[in-house]
């Protein structure tokens, strides 16, 4: 499996079975992401930044409603959270995203705004990679991020929705994500490649590169 960040909380997840495009957001977002092709695009929720459907190629599924789905031999699950720690009062519903192939899990958190519940907890424990948000504003920040990458558990870990050269947005960095994550380096790369057996058996924090990244 071949995971590109292409910016802010999109995601290219490509394996055997399908091609997954998570939260594809629009040039005027700052982020470049190109024309990927996708068999399927999940939507976290109804802003632009995240359910720019028209800039993924091909004739995707498009899913945006919680509930189980196997589109393409690809096991995937729309979990109903929040935007927001008032039960979506402020800024509505977000959907997080478990996404399964070659027997690997990966959850993507959307715009989370608040602490998952114990029953969205165990939708999303046992999932080997975490996509999570880090940049506070309107969703969890660093600390809080952590707090639930604790909770969940997943092996590797893929900070997103954060400030960068190409998107602020009152946005913080990744780096009190990192800090408390205490880690002290972390290289981004281009892309994040994984097979089953190179699951770690420690949490282990991954930085990906959205100018590095190849189409």
């Amino acid at each position: 499996m071949e995971i590109v960040w292409l910016g802010h909380s999109c995601f290219r997840i490509r394996g055997r079975e399908a091609t997954v495009v998570m939260d594809p957001c629009p040039p005027k977002s700052g982020y470049a992401i190109g024309k990927p092709t996708a068999d399927i695009v999940t939507i976290s929720h109804a802003h632009e930044n995240h359910n720019f459907i028209k800039a993924v190629a091909g004739s995707p599924t498009v899913l945006d409603g919680p509930g189980e789905y196997e589109i393409h031999g690809a096991f995937i699950t729309g979990i109903q959270t929040y935007h927001d720690a008032t039960k979506g009062s402020e800024r509505g519903k977000n959907l997080a995203w478990v996404v399964e192939m070659e027997e690997i899990r990966v959850c993507h958190l959307g715009d989370l705004g608040h602490s998952p519940s114990a029953d969205q907890v165990e939708e999303m424990v046992g999932c080997d990679i975490l996509l999570v948000p880090v940049g506070g504003g309107t969703t969890i920040d660093g600390a809080k991020a952590a707090e639930i990458v604790n909770t969940i558990e997943a092996k590797l870990v893929v900070p997103m929705h954060y400030q960068t050269d190409a998107h602020k947005d009152g946005l913080e960095t990744a780096e009190r994500f990192l800090k408390e994550m205490e880690v002290k380096a972390a290289e981004p790369q281009p892309k994040l490649q994984v097979t089953r057996s190179a699951i770690p058996t420690e949490t282990q924090v991954i930085m990906l590169d959205y100018k590095g990244r190849q189409p």
